[in-house]
């Protein structure tokens, strides 16, 4: 009998999903009937001459922003950049661009590739591509202008600090690809550390490779693999890079949607590299996607210590779709699941309308690692080990934002023919001083969060009429701020100095020289050390990974 029940009620499941697949269809056919009858007569009958195409995207894009941010249609002309997102591979010149309200710079270019190569140099005003102005064109705008087939041409002038005459540089586009590993090193003390800042087509092979060279020439003590600021990328070399840590066999990571194809296990395939070494992994909020399905397996594995902030928060799998005339979309299939069935996803975008859910600290459905350690599902991975990082005062943040800082090493590269190696160059008095006066120049002022309270407090007093009486304390109060504001310079020249140090080293060592120069006193690199060697007299590797 009860089979008979369990039997009775798979078909009435059955039926019931027939059903609602039957609703659906009718549901999506009247739709379109309607739309396009509304375009059709929009078309006839609207008092001036519309473009249907434009007003198609606009009404696509309406209709998946009521879903999640990853999910988004690609129209014919963005298929390149598609590519780009899987395979780290575009035909361009090989250089980030930045917009700043009227003109777009170059921002950094790549070592090795033509814009570099053609000596064009961070800061450089891009003022034509092929002739076309690009005055109050946006990043993205030139970014087409500048990209194209591999082998072609493609000529830009640009305004260089310090130079009267603008500069023409006719340049050959080629297969850019950029680099998955852009650092790694063994350091004195025995530990092999690698940086991967993406995980796009050979992101595992280039990083078994560079593991394997660090392990055959030298004794190492310990791993440190670095993910911050890592958005993600296939979830395939986030496998492969597990797997050079755990045997073969074991799940990495499960995916469960609605169709299908969309729900699968996908374990380790090959012989791991490793499965002794100690291992630190360094994560951040930026590390997101394949950087936590990498974090999380292993420490549900109890493989790796996580050491930083908590990771961002996006257990979503997307899949790129064909759709007609050579447009596609990209969308979410699956959730993902780690190795102790826990979900990293911060944000549940079915019920966005209903909450204001925000990124925080609070602990979700509680999971076990293989070895019993308690950890929790839904924000993130977060780590066995917290590093804390202040926030950048408000003067930094205004420097920082409004590229004070970036038009500071432009001035300074100017001047300066060649600079110490990255990993000694320091911002010394006489530098900092010039910087002080470059700003000053430069009439740079901004508003604390203290002003707008005060502001906030005169209006309040006025309305009520108490302004009048507390006027002289408030300008006290205001007197003594500014005084407080002359010295925020100085006050938070060590934060100033470490954003100063990355955009002055980049311009003479590019993007290796910038993380060379910021691992000088990071934070949590150094507890990695600690961890890793026991440099504070206790087992603290062994400890952490036990839960004891």
């Amino acid at each position: 009998m009860k089979h008979i029940h369990i039997l009775i009620l798979a078909l009435l499941l059955s039926v019931s999903v027939v059903a609602q697949e039957k609703q659906n269809n009718f549901e999506i056919a009247k739709s379109l009937d309607i739309y396009n009858s509304l375009l059709r007569e929009l078309n006839l009958n609207y008092v001036d001459e519309i473009n249907p195409g434009e007003l198609n995207e606009t009404a696509i894009k309406a209709m998946l922003d009521g879903l999640d941010p990853y999910t988004v249609f690609i129209p014919e002309s963005d298929i390149e950049n598609a590519k780009f997102m899987t395979t780290g591979e575009y035909g361009g010149i090989g250089a980030l661009i930045q917009y700043d309200g009227e003109w777009t710079r170059i921002s950094e270019p790549y070592y090795g590739w033509p814009a570099q190569k053609a000596g064009l140099i961070a800061g450089d005003v891009i003022l034509e591509v092929n002739g076309v102005d690009c005055k109050k064109k946006n990043t993205q705008e030139v970014s087409d202008l500048l990209k194209g087939q591999p082998n072609t041409e493609v000529t830009i002038k640009v305004k260089r600090y310090g130079e009267e005459k603008p500069l023409t540089k006719t340049l050959k586009r080629e297969k850019v690809k950029i680099d998955n590993i852009p650092y790694y090193k063994v350091f004195d003390n025995g530990v092999a550390y690698l940086s991967l800042s993406g995980f796009t087509r050979d992101a595992a092979k280039e990083m078994r490779e560079k593991f394997m060279e660090m392990k055959n020439n030298h004794q190492l003590k310990g791993f440190i693999l670095d993910l911050r600021g890592n958005g993600g990328g296939l979830m395939n070399e986030a496998v492969d890079i597990v797997n050079m840590f755990i045997p073969k066999g074991k799940t990495v990571v499960s995916m469960k949607g609605k169709a299908a194809n969309a729900n699968s296990m996908h374990p380790t395939m090959k012989d791991p590299v490793d499965l002794n070494i100690p291992v630190a992994v360094l994560v951040d909020g930026g590390s997101a996607s394949a950087s936590e399905i990498v974090a999380g397996a292993l420490q549900d594995y109890d493989r790796a210590v996580i050491i930083g902030q908590r990771t961002f928060g996006k257990g979503l799998v997307q899949n790129i779709l064909p759709l007609s005339y050579n447009t596609q979309m990209k969308v979410t299939v699956a959730h993902y699941y780690i190795p102790s069935g826990r979900c990293i996803q911060e944000i549940d975008y079915s019920h966005k309308k209903d909450t204001t859910q925000t990124k925080n600290d609070t602990l979700g459905k509680a999971f076990q690692t293989m070895g019993g350690r308690t950890v929790y599902e839904g924000h993130g991975i977060m780590p066995d080990v917290k590093v804390k990082r202040d926030e950048y005062a408000t003067v930094t943040a205004y420097l920082y934002g409004k590229n004070y800082i970036f038009d500071y090493a432009n001035k300074f590269y100017h001047e300066h023919k060649s600079i110490d190696s990255a990993d000694r160059f320091q911002i010394d008095e006489a530098t900092y001083q010039d910087f002080m006066n470059f700003v000053k120049e430069k009439d740079f002022s901004y508003t604390t969060e203290s002003e707008k309270a005060i502001e906030k407090l005169k209006k309040t007093a006025k309305d009520e009429g108490y302004l009048d009486k507390i006027q002289p304390q408030i300008d006290l109060l205001e007197k003594n701020f500014a005084a407080e504001k002359e010295n925020d310079l100085i006050n938070n020249r060590k934060d100033i100095e470490e954003l100063l140090r990355s955009e002055i080293v980049g311009r003479y060592y590019y993007q290796k020289g910038r993380i060379v120069a910021s691992l000088k006193d990071d934070p949590d690199l150094a507890r990695a050390f600690e961890i890793l060697l026991n440099t504070n007299g206790k087992d603290e590797y062994h400890s952490i990974l036990s839960g004891k």
